[in-house]
């Protein structure tokens, strides 16, 4: 008759701190192996008998020797058990653990370096998610989860239910009737920059670009290899007029340009695309808050007017009117271009996941993006009139611009004042805001401040305009 041997009794003492119960039982038997009580091909006893020795649930044992399994301590065969694994003695000797542990000096110090957040955030182009239906959003993201799971990353030419989406929206809000095969959904404004630059073979070639402008943009394309030619502009944005023949491409910001706030009127609109129809140069539109208008009447998006099929790029992020962390943008190419900037982006890898955009376009479909639209404009509206009224009250001498859309605005200084101090000296007490002399690539022929005012409640903006007031005077 077959005889079994009994099984071992450990006697483990398991380690008294607060790591999770699973962690200690495998640190005390790596301590049975250092000391030498269990070696190589030794048997662990079962799940059931050391849990019922340890007093605890069997589901920490198992997870337990899973853990050892899974760092090479231990070996598992069907019918064999659980056996220390050949060179688990030193590995223990060495002070291999079987999971990774933190360290509570490096937590200490990382903490301690970090700065303390601002109490008034009003840098730039920041929109203030907390205004974002709870209900609708959660309904959105419901339907996206009971949606099959999808198999495979989602490509360049997929995310049909949100281009479908966006197709109307675009058609809605900026006057742009756009198949939605057209649209092209890429992770981030600089992700359609450099897939743009790549399809329409920019590299080595002069991009005519707003001064002062979009540092991340710029930056973004001369990393992609064009040449960026900066072009200044004026109180109405960019002058079709300051162009050249040799440009191979415009970046512009029509709807709100970034950051000194012009809205470029339609002659200049009209005027670019016609350059760019004759030159047969790419204009890329960067719309990135052209949802937002105060007082103004909406003007259509480049892309939207005679002749802008051709030769524009529309670019749109869901970072301006929702929350950056969606990560998601919308590009539209000229037709020339679609399948280049397909390929390209098959070929870089880069894309949007596919349950983002499903959640994405059920918020659009659902309405809810036209109801969150309409109540942050009124809510950006009522913030921006506070902080303007506000400031002309604290201010005295100073000039406002680019008040009449978008999230920012910018308080012009004397051409003397330093207002990298000055936002320095403002970050000391509490306010973000961005000296605008950083925008430009050369010398600076303008100093302010650029001052968001998404996230400033309208009860505070009292309170900071008297600090801004309060450091411009110092300076």
């Amino acid at each position: 008759m077959a005889r079994h041997a009994p099984e071992l009794h450990l006697a483990l003492q398991l380690p008294a701190d607060e790591s999770p119960l699973r962690q200690r039982i495998a640190a005390a038997i790596i301590e049975q192996i250092r000391v030498g009580r269990l070696g190589p091909g030794d048997a662990l006893p079962s799940t059931r008998s050391l849990a019922a020795e340890l007093c605890v649930a069997r589901s920490s044992v198992v997870d337990a020797y899973d853990e050892l399994a899974a760092a090479g301590y231990t070996t598992a065969q069907l019918g064999s058990g659980t056996r220390i694994a050949a060179g688990a003695d030193a590995a223990a000797h060495a002070g291999a653990a079987s999971h990774v542990t933190s360290s509570g000096a490096a937590t200490t110090v990382t903490v301690a370096s970090r700065q303390p957040p601002p109490a008034w955030d009003l840098m730039p182009g920041h929109p203030d998610p907390g205004l974002i239906s709870t209900t609708d959003w959660r309904r959105a993201w419901r339907a996206a989860a009971a949606a099959p799971i999808p198999a495979a990353a989602a490509g360049p030419r997929d995310h049909a239910e949100l281009r479908l989406a966006l197709a109307g929206h675009l058609r809605r809000t900026r006057g742009i009737v756009a198949d939605p095969a057209d649209l092209i959904i890429v992770p981030g404004v600089a992700s359609g920059l450099r897939t743009l630059s790549a399809a329409a073979g920019l590299t080595g070639r002069d991009i005519a670009f707003e001064e002062p402008g979009y540092d991340e943009a710029r930056r973004t394309l001369e990393m992609s290899g064009a040449r960026t030619r900066a072009v200044p502009i004026d109180a109405d944005g960019l002058d079709p007029a300051a162009l050249r023949e040799t440009d191979a491409a415009v970046y512009c910001t029509p709807a709100h340009q970034y950051p000194l706030g012009a809205r470029l009127p339609v002659v200049r609109r009209a005027g670019l695309v016609q350059w760019a129809a004759r030159t047969g140069s790419l204009l890329i539109e960067d719309d990135y808050d052209g949802e937002f208008r105060y007082d103004v009447s909406a003007l259509p998006a480049m892309r939207g007017i005679d002749g802008g099929r051709d030769c524009v790029a529309y670019i749109g992020t869901a970072s301006k009117i929702l929350t950056p962390t969606l990560r998601v943008a919308w590009l539209l190419p000229p037709p020339r271009l679609r399948d280049a900037v397909a390929d390209v982006l098959e070929f870089s890898g880069e894309s949007v996941c596919g349950v983002t955009t499903l959640a994405l376009a059920r918020f659009i479909e659902s309405g809810a993006l036209t109801r969150h639209l309409a109540r942050a404009a009124r809510t950006y509206s009522a913030r921006r009139a506070a902080l303007v009224g506000a400031l002309a009250r604290r201010c005295t001498g100073i000039r406002l611009e680019g008040v009449e859309a978008g999230l920012h605005m910018v308080v012009r200084l004397h051409d003397g004042a330093d207002d990298i101090a000055i936002a320095a000296d403002l970050r000391e007490r509490g306010v973000t805001v961005s000296p605008l002399s950083t925008f430009f690539v050369g010398p600076a022929d303008a100093r302010g401040l650029v001052c968001g005012y998404a996230r400033l409640p309208e009860t505070q903006a009292d309170q900071v305009a008297e600090l801004i007031a309060g450091v411009i005077a110092q300076g």
